[in-house]
């Protein structure tokens, strides 16, 4: 069966939407303690149970982790997604599991998921704590790392939806990232390994999704754990799962986070990974920002008395309400934004519209004319 195939049909189906939280994936984890070992490594700044899955017992190590940002939450899906089907009886999944020994850590701030926040509990962002050290949940990722001693590590998140890929309009659904290990960004050996499975992640990825998959700004941060585990010498992938056509949900990202894990662990399991073929990497688009979530043209606006046709971009805030994510539309620019694309566009000179003055603009108002 292809890889996507079995997702679409065998996905853990007891996680969906946005709001992914501890108390989803604990009862989940139980399930393959037959297939590996559960251990708690830490505990959050309220308390909470930080989990790591153990499985696999092949010579190359890798550790992953999910949800260090709380309200990031489609890799931490898409890693339930593969514990199921490293459970299955399976070629792939019995590849894997000789060559590695995979060290998952699926939900590293359970405080900030709870919350559905970036941050933890005490407003530290655990991605910018590498350096520092100064928060329970970052102390837990780091001992573990220190005693594992990885061969690989992969940073799983999620992105905004701004991102496009190059100057194309089409959007990052998935971007990744080989972090710099300097401010020059010199392209030292572990980055040379870690774009070289990059590369053979794209690869696969194109025949799904081709033209959606992004590079992400390698600028240099200590304080970033990627940043910091590369300077560390192992190899280290960013994933960050993006925005596909109108899945706001993240559930048809979530199957190209899921077949990418796959596809970066096959490459992983079955090749030596010298960095010899780094350089398909840079074959990838970095990131653009020019996606807004609508975007609507040549809008009339009143400015001092005078009628003028502007652009107006509308983003997305994600709010908790009630254990859901609601996505409250709120302006974020109004001017001329050819370059731009929106998720969806719509032009006002195709509608006779009056005018309205820039201080009264209020995007529940500008919606209704268009949807």
């Amino acid at each position: 069966m292809e890889l996507l195939e079995w997702h679409r049909e065998q996905q853990e189906a007891k996680l969906s939407g946005r709001y992914i939280t501890l108390q989803d994936i604990e009862p989940l984890l139980k399930q393959y303690e037959d297939n590996g070992e559960v251990s708690v490594i830490g505990r959050s700044v309220n308390k909470d149970t930080i989990y790591m899955y153990r499985t696999g017992q092949g010579p190359k190590k890798v550790l992953m982790w999910s949800q260090m940002h709380g309200n990031e939450s489609t890799t931490t899906k898409a890693v339930m997604d593969l514990l199921k089907f490293l459970k299955e009886e399976n070629a792939v999944a019995r590849r894997i599991l000789e060559q590695c020994t995979l060290y998952i850590i699926p939900m590293l701030n359970p405080d900030g998921a709870r919350a559905y926040t970036r941050v933890n509990a005490v407003n530290i962002d655990l991605n910018r704590d590498a350096a520092d050290i100064s928060q329970p949940e970052s102390f837990a990722l780091r001992r573990v790392f220190d005693e594992i001693a990885p061969d690989f590590c992969f940073n799983l998140h999620d992105q905004r939806t701004i991102f496009n890929t190059g100057d194309s309009p089409k959007p990052a659904t998935l971007s990744f990232l080989s972090p710099a290990t300097n401010k020059e960004r010199s392209i030292t050996p572990p980055r040379k390994k870690s774009m070289e499975v990059i590369a053979a992640v794209n690869t696969v990825l194109q025949r799904h999704i081709p033209g959606q998959v992004g590079r992400y700004d390698d600028s240099f941060n200590i304080n970033c754990v990627g940043d910091s585990f590369q300077t560390l010498g192992v190899p280290t992938l960013l994933f960050e799962a993006g925005h596909y056509p109108e899945d706001y949900n993240r559930d048809m990202t979530r199957q190209y986070v899921f077949r990418a894990l796959l596809a970066a662990l096959q490459y992983v399991a079955d090749h030596p990974v010298s960095g010899e073929g780094y350089e398909a990497y840079f074959d990838i688009p970095e990131n653009g920002k020019q996606f807004f979530d609508i975007l609507i043209r040549e809008f009339p606006i009143t400015i001092a008395g005078e009628v003028v046709l502007k652009d107006i971009g509308i983003l997305y805030k994600e709010e908790l309400r009630d254990c859901k994510i609601v996505f409250t539309p709120y302006i974020e620019e109004i001017g001329d934004l050819q370059g731009f694309y929106g998720h969806k566009t719509y032009s006002a000179s195709e509608k006779t519209l009056p005018s309205i003055e820039e201080k009264n603009l209020e995007t529940s108002t500008l919606l209704k004319l268009f949807l």
